[in-house]
C-alpha cells in the first residue's frame, strides 16, 4: 500500500505557479514585524506532509516487519506505567511499597530516554507516552495530598491544572511551529526553557527534586519518627546552663527543640522546596511562551490571509 499523505491546504496545480506562498512570505519577513526562519528540529509548514488517519491506523495494524509498541523503550514505558499504577493502589495505607514503586517509575523515566538513543528507537508514540504516564502520576499524587493537607487543596489543584495546561500548550505549539520535538527550545525564544530541556541532567534533576518533594509531603503523613531517633542531638545543648550563655536562649531552645522533632521526610522537603518551586516557576514561563507562539502564529495567518485576498482583489 503506497504512502497517502493529504495536505493542511489546497496544492495549486503544476501549471499555475504562486504568486505569493505563506512560507515564502513569513521567512522574507513580508508579513508585517512576524518572521521565521528555519531552525533545529522545525520546518515550513508549506513543506510539512500530514499523514491520512486511515492510512496511519492500518500501517499501524498491518505492519509485521517493525512493530512500533513493541520498541524497548516503549517497554520500559510500559513498566512506567505499571509501577505507577501499582503506586496508587498502595498509597492510601502502605507507604514504603507506594513509595517505592513511584520511584521505580521515576527513574525508569531517564532509562528510557538512554535506550531510545542508544537503539534508535525514538518514536513520537513513546515521547507522548512518556509525557502522559508523568502528568498522570503527579496529578494522582497530588489529588491524594488534597485529602491528606485539605487547608491546601486549593494550592494542590492549581499545581495540577498548571502541569497539564502548561505541557499541553507546550506541545501544542512545538507542532503548530513544526518542531521535531517539545523538547527543542532555542534561547533566544526562551532562554530559561533552553536551559531546562537542553541539558537531560538538568531536566531529569528538576523533574525528580519535584517529585521528590511531592512524596515527602506524602510521607509527611505517616511518618512520626525524628530524625533524633538515627542523630541524637547532646540533652546539654537544652540544658539552663548553657542557655544562659545566650543572648536569646529562648530562641535557641524553640529552634533545637523543632529540629529534634524533624523527621526524614521534612528535611527532605525543606531540601527540595526551592527546586519544586523552580519548577513551577518554569511552568509558567512554558505557558506564557507557548501562548505568546500560538498568538504569533494567529497574527501571521491572519495578516497572510488579508495579504492574499488583497493580491486576489486586484488581480480581478
Amino acid at each position: 500500500m503506497a504512502p497517502t499523505t493529504r495536505s493542511k491546504q489546497s496544492t495549486p496545480s503544476p501549471e499555475t505557479p504562486k504568486s505569493t506562498s505563506t512560507s515564502t512570505a513569513i521567512e522574507t519577513g513580508l508579513i508585517g514585524e512576524i518572521k521565521q526562519r528555519p531552525r533545529e528540529g522545525s520546518r515550513t509548514r508549506e513543506r510539512e506532509e500530514v499523514w491520512d488517519p486511515k492510512y496511519a491506523v492500518d500501517l499501524a495494524t498491518t505492519t509485521i516487519d517493525e512493530n512500533v509498541f513493541l520498541f524497548v523503550p516503549n517497554l520500559i514505558g510500559y513498566v512506567r506505567v505499571l509501577t505507577a499504577a501499582a503506586s496508587l493502589v498502595f498509597m492510601p495505607y502502605h507507604p514504603k511499597w507506594c513509595t517505592t514503586l513511584y520511584f521505580v517509575s521515576c527513574m525508569l523515566d531517564a532509562f528510557d530516554g538512554m535506550a531510545a538513543r542508544a537503539l534508535g528507537q525514538t518514536s513520537k508514540f513513546g515521547a507522548v507516552l512518556d509525557m502522559v504516564t508523568d502528568r498522570c502520576a503527579t496529578a494522582c499524587l497530588l489529588t491524594f495530598l488534597t485529602s491528606v493537607y485539605p487547608n491546601w487543596s486549593l494550592l494542590f489543584m492549581f499545581l495540577i491544572t498548571l502541569d497539564f495546561s502548561s505541557h499541553y500548550i507546550h506541545m501544542y505549539s512545538s507542532l503548530v511551529t513544526g518542531s521535531s520535538s517539545h523538547k527543542t527550545v532555542t534561547s533566544d525564544v526562551s532562554r530559561i526553557l533552553w536551559y531546562y530541556y537542553n541539558d537531560s541532567r538538568t531536566l531529569f534533576f528538576f523533574c525528580f527534586a519535584n517529585e521528590v518533594f511531592f512524596v515527602c509531603l506524602y510521607l509527611n503523613a505517616f511518618w512520626k519518627s525524628p530524625i533524633t531517633s538515627s542523630f541524637p542531638i547532646p540533652n546539654f545543648l537544652l540544658s539552663t546552663e548553657y542557655n544562659l550563655i545566650l543572648k536569646n536562649p529562648n530562641f535557641f531552645s524553640g529552634l533545637v527543640y523543632y529540629l529534634r522533632n524533624l523527621t526524614w521526610p521534612q528535611v527532605i522537603g525543606i531540601l527540595t522546596l526551592p527546586v519544586c518551586t523552580g519548577k513551577q516557576i518554569i511552568n509558567v514561563v512554558q505557558f506564557w511562551k507557548a501562548s505568546k507562539i500560538l498568538v504569533g502564529v494567529d497574527l501571521a495567518e491572519r495578516q497572510t490571509a488579508r495579504r492574499e485576498a488583497a493580491l486576489r482583489a486586484r488581480q480581478l
